[in-house]
């Protein structure tokens, strides 16, 4: 075997290589040479040199070859633009909610200038950076105060740190889920250092357990909105109000993790409802937690709403500085809450989340069919499309139970899988997710935008060109 690596060039021979040269004009020598090693390991498990039939010449040309496109592999950025076919508009795996272009320009010019982030320019003193988007929050959930934390999970770990640490917090069994990435509710308390206290059952929790779990050592009632999944059937849970009024009678805060967060009526719509922010605070919740990226459309951010006197003794409390927004995320997200000032058709035409969780039917169709048409001779052919029913979902724990109707393309790409046919598109530029439903491809339009059906197009219409066969 040691005679059949003899026909490996040292690592330092290719560092003279001309081609190489080039390259250490614009990289460092360390990770020049790093990308050598790689290539030489990999070209040790070729085939064609352990089998002796590749000269030192060739094994030379092989790595010269392989270190620029390997250097050029490294230089696209790993995170890649997708379109989102799979009919999950607030998709967690694909970043969910796409930002409204407001945000996206405001984004843009706090990224490229310095910025007033935490200076007051009347006064030219330091200033506070959740002053830009605390007054935009208030007007839109009818809050005293508010602040913001870098995701809903820090939302509710930080609260819990500030107002229950080494007390008792009271929750219904049956709120104590898990959410995305296996993080459970139950953890977080733990981590804040507040003591869970559990009442009732999964499926059913009455006043009376709230009421007889209360004692000295209780700190909060803590009411958790499940956002991701719902109990039917023999259920019972306690309205708002009635666990407002126990929290009062015991001088206590009632906090409510709504999860999602909606700043509309979504029944304005034509769409389920889901809690509302305004409404948890009118109720009587001292304080309410909610998404930044969800259905409210902004980047991803934890929001606390509510009583003044909780969110000053928040906004003081350590653990806010670690769990603080930059200034790319609160440039986000203080332009997405001014379209919230928008009427609902300027709104919706400036939110991307609503205008998909909106969109007619007539109108995916439409969109559908263009991208049929846009479809080649051998597309047709090979991938077998036919537009087809389909049922769309808001995704990222947003009215669980609700499906869309939508149209998508499905494409049947025999004797080749589904499976191949999906890796194809994700691995392409632009990478492409769609959803495998009874062995066929279906790519969804609700989650398509417009100027996004000829780039879908075109890459059906590459694979195709080399796909085998099919008769449809």
């Amino acid at each position: 075997m040691s005679e059949v690596y003899k026909a490996l060039p040292p690592v330092e021979q290719i560092l003279q290589l001309e081609s190489t040269a080039v390259l250490l004009q614009r990289y460092r020598r360390d990770y020049v040479t790093d990308a050598i090693r790689r290539a030489v390991q990999r070209l040790r498990q070729q085939p064609d040199l352990l089998q002796g039939k590749i000269t030192r010449a060739a094994a030379l040309q092989w790595i010269e070859n392989e270190l620029a496109a390997a250097i050029e592999r490294d230089a696209q950025p790993s995170l890649r633009r997708v379109i989102n076919a799979s009919g999950v508009i607030l998709h967690t795996g694909l970043g969910r909610a796409p930002l409204p272009a407001a945000a996206l320009e405001a984004v843009q010019d706090a990224a490229n200038h310095y910025c007033n982030l935490e200076i007051d320019l009347a006064s030219g003193e330091r200033g506070s950076r959740i002053s830009h988007v605390e007054a935009l929050i208030c007007s839109a959930a009818g809050a005293e105060a508010a602040t913001v934390v870098n995701n809903n999970a820090a939302a509710v770990l930080l609260i819990l740190s500030e107002l229950a640490r080494e007390r008792e917090v009271i929750i219904s069994r049956g709120e104590l889920v898990e959410i995305g990435g296996s993080f459970r509710v139950p953890d977080i308390i733990e981590a804040s250092g507040a003591v869970l206290k559990e009442v009732g059952t999964t499926n059913r929790t009455h006043r009376r357990d709230y009421q007889q779990a209360i004692g000295a050592a209780t700190a909060a009632i803590l009411v958790v909105h499940p956002s991701n999944y719902r109990v039917l059937g023999f259920t019972a849970q306690p309205r708002l109000e009635e666990l407002v009024e126990l929290s009062r009678q015991a001088d206590i805060p009632l906090i409510y993790d709504l999860g999602g967060g909606v700043l509309e009526e979504l029944e304005g719509w034509g769409l389920p409802h889901e809690p509302v922010v305004d409404e948890a605070l009118k109720a009587g919740a001292d304080l309410v937690s909610f998404s930044g990226d969800k259905v409210l459309g902004g980047p991803q951010a934890g929001i606390i709403a509510g009583q003044r006197k909780y969110i000053e003794r928040i906004k003081s409390n350590p653990l806010m500085r670690t769990l603080r927004c930059d200034k790319l995320i609160l440039a986000a997200l203080e332009a997405c809450l001014r379209l919230y000032r928008l009427n609902q058709s300027e709104l919706q035409a400036a939110h991307p989340v609503l205008r998909m969780l909106t969109t007619p039917l007539e109108e995916l169709e439409k969109r559908a069919q263009t991208l049929l048409d846009a479809l080649s001779e051998a597309a047709r052919e090979h991938l077998c499309p036919a537009l087809e029913d389909s049922r769309a979902q808001a995704g990222s724990g947003t009215l669980p139970l609700e499906e869309f109707p939508s149209c998508a393309l499905g494409l049947t790409p025999g004797p080749e899988s589904a499976e191949e046919l999906a890796r194809r598109l994700r691995l392409g530029t632009p990478s492409i997710l769609g959803r495998i439903h009874q062995e066929r491809l279906l790519l969804d339009l609700r989650t398509v935008r417009d100027d996004e059906v000829s780039p879908l197009a075109a890459a059906l219409n590459q694979i195709a060109a080399a796909w085998p066969r099919t008769d449809c």
